[in-house]
């Protein structure tokens, strides 16, 4: 199938692109890689009037470091997270997660905040930026807010975004250099959305368990879901609080099915990869 009928503007700063989307309002999109957007243009799923092309602005791309934070621009693309040597030593499951998104040609294309602004609940960055206590760093008519990733992601593809407004940078904490992190999923095939996933990352402590546990999961329910009495029970008891904590996700999370999947299959696999997840933290190797 084509898409239906829309028009096109390309503008030349993050101000003119606000402008766009406050005069055309519910009917315009914004355009970062196009790798979800458009397919569903073409299935007739979404029909916008305009696409404001975000791709000129060179403001939105990039990775730098600034010490304790690292700023990655909305626009930078996944294969250069998965290439970028910052990423690899100061966010190391930022890097875990490049290998499980999608293929290389969706790499090359779609972009970290396009990922995060659409919010799908099996994807890999939203959970990866729960994990990390990203903050979301939107631009709109009254100027520059900062949105914590524990309250950017509201529910299937919703954010905390408003209408007129565009994710512009994520900033995420630099993560010790003695983290380890651990990345899993479960799907139909590999580059398929996940079934379930993981996104973990945990400090070795000096009695052999693990402090600083920060635990995500995704394609379980209709957004992330990182909970405080999950990471608290692996921080307790390392593998033997492992069932501790498979209890306390399954008191925390609304598990939801999917066309394939019931919601009992999703949560038996999210306490099979948190089991597997704690054993990878614990091996010096993760």
């Amino acid at each position: 199938m084509k898409s239906a009928a829309f028009d096109y503007a390309k503008p030349a700063t993050v101000a003119e692109a606000l402008a766009l989307k406050r005069d055309h309002g519910g009917g315009a999109r914004f355009l970062a890689g196009g790798q979800s957007l458009l397919p569903a243009m073409n299935m007739r799923l979404d029909k916008p009037g305009i696409l404001i092309d975000l791709n000129a602005l060179a403001e939105l791309n990039g990775i730098g470091d600034a010490g304790d934070t690292i700023r990655i621009g909305a626009l930078t693309r996944t294969a250069e997270l998965g290439r970028s040597e910052v990423i690899a030593q100061r966010l190391p499951l930022l890097a875990r997660c490049v290998e499980h998104i999608a293929h290389p040609a969706i790499r090359s294309m779609g972009t970290f905040g396009g990922s995060l602004a659409l919010a799908d609940p099996a994807a890999e960055w939203p959970a990866a930026c729960l994990a990390l206590d990203a903050a979301m760093i939107v631009a709109g008519p009254s100027g520059e807010r900062t949105i914590p990733a524990r309250d950017f992601f509201r529910g299937l593809y919703a954010t905390a975004l408003d209408e007129d407004e565009l994710l512009v940078r994520i900033d995420l904490p630099a993560q010790p250099e003695n983290a380890r992190s651990v990345v899993l999923e479960l799907a139909r095939r590999r580059g398929d959305f996940a079934i379930a996933g993981i996104a973990a990352q945990a400090v070795p402590a000096t009695d052999g368990r693990l402090s600083d546990v920060r635990i995500a999961f995704f394609g379980i329910s209709e957004h992330p879901v990182r909970l405080a009495d999950v990471e608290q029970a692996i921080e307790s008891g390392g593998t033997d609080g492992v069932d501790a904590a498979r209890a306390a996700l399954e008191a925390g999370v609304e598990f939801t099915s999917d066309l394939y999947h019931a919601a009992a299959t999703k949560r038996h696999l999210a306490g099979v990869l948190l089991g597997r997840a704690v054993a990878e933290l614990l091996n010096d190797e993760a």
